[in-house]
């Protein structure tokens, strides 16, 4: 007859991830399993983020599932995550110590891009997860601002040490120069640039580093898929017609540089009015969801056209800091583009940027 460990296991079978659609024994989440004299069980499971978002649902089927078994007489389950690396890409050198990057892009400026991109960096960095965000948005640097971070990074042994904001770490062209100084470089500079900003900096130990790209698809969008294993892209726009002609063109060009597209955030969906609660689509609607199953990409969200987002902005302390409705609006959106990334990860016969019009 079994052991009271291999029937644990064996009971352990049953709880699905219902992403990857095997069970968490045979995926490797279980890594530990132990019973006191008293018959108490302590079992350990080890997801492949801390942002997964049926974290709490797979730990009550592991305890639902282990009270079964005959001899338990107690369960505890612990919940830990160790972020997975990307899938390593031999023509492009890693980053020291990043797991994976994320570009956040979209099509055209004004769709609240960067807004977005330091909300999930500090959303993904809030859920235990080590991040950083890079500002590539070389002529317009505002991640500073929006973190309200001051000063100039220090440099130990040749290396620049990133900017640390809000439990996350963040480095921009905009702690080098005056608020008001304009860069005006051709494309040559941009590239050595952006080598720079990714390889000569001190980044640590991330499992994301997420990357805040200038609108369009220009220079510095190809300059990072020629020069870094990018894990995958997030594409952010408004709902209306002409925002997503250019995330579509943003997602066509990801697709020719072989970047997977993680998914598309609906930005200022809607205005929800703070006194009467009438809700207004200024931009239309629906229209980022559209797109996404159109093209057969994971739809991450929607984020209301809000003052106190703007305002949390203005003032250095984003709305993912708190617990408020808005930064639980941007918590489940990370949790999406966490999970996208664990399945890119994990799924080796997941395709790799296949994105077609449906």
């Amino acid at each position: 007859m079994p052991d009271l460990k291999e029937q644990i296991l064996s009971a352990l079978r049953v709880v699905q991830d219902p992403d990857l659609h095997q069970d968490i024994v045979t995926l490797g989440f279980v890594r530990s399993v132990t019973i006191d004299a008293a018959g108490k069980a302590n079992v350990t499971i080890c997801l492949t983020t801390p942002a997964c978002p049926v974290k709490d649902q797979l730990k009550v089927q592991a305890e639902q599932a282990i009270r079964g078994v005959p001899g338990v007489t107690d369960v505890s389950v612990i919940m830990t995550a160790e972020v997975r690396s990307a899938k390593p890409d031999g023509n492009k050198a890693p980053i020291e110590g990043v797991r994976n990057i994320i570009a956040v892009g979209s099509g055209k400026g004004g769709v609240g891009k960067s807004t977005t991109a330091v909300n999930l960096a500090i959303a993904l960095g809030k859920m235990g997860a080590r991040t950083g965000v890079l500002d590539a948005d070389i002529y317009g640097p505002n991640v500073p601002g929006m973190l309200g971070a001051t000063g100039r990074p220090k440099v130990i042994d040749n290396r620049i040490i990133p900017m640390p904001a809000h439990g996350i770490v963040s480095m921009s062209m905009g702690y080098m120069i005056d608020t008001d100084t304009p860069l005006v470089w051709r494309g040559p500079m941009l590239h050595g640039v952006m080598k720079q900003l990714l390889h000569e900096v001190k980044w640590g130990s991330l499992d994301y580093l997420v990357i805040d790209l200038p609108p369009g698809t220009g220079d510095v969008q190809l300059s990072l898929s020629q020069t870094a294993p990018v894990t995958g892209a997030v594409i952010v726009t408004t709902p209306q017609n002409v925002a997503l002609q250019d995330a579509r063109r943003a997602v066509a060009m990801f697709q020719k540089v072989n970047v997977p597209i993680l998914g598309i955030i609906e930005n200022m969906s809607y205005y929800l009015c703070p006194k009467c609660s009438h809700r207004d689509e200024i931009f239309d609607s629906a229209g980022g969801e559209n797109t996404a199953s159109r093209l057969g990409v994971p739809f991450l969200g929607r984020i209301p056209l809000n003052t106190t987002i703007r305002e949390s902005m203005d003032v250095g302390r984003p709305v993912a800091v708190t617990d408020g409705e808005y930064g639980k609006i941007y918590e489940e959106i990370a949790q999406r583009v966490a999970q996208q990334v664990s399945l890119l990860n994990t799924d080796s016969k997941r395709p790799i940027a296949v994105v077609r019009e449906k």
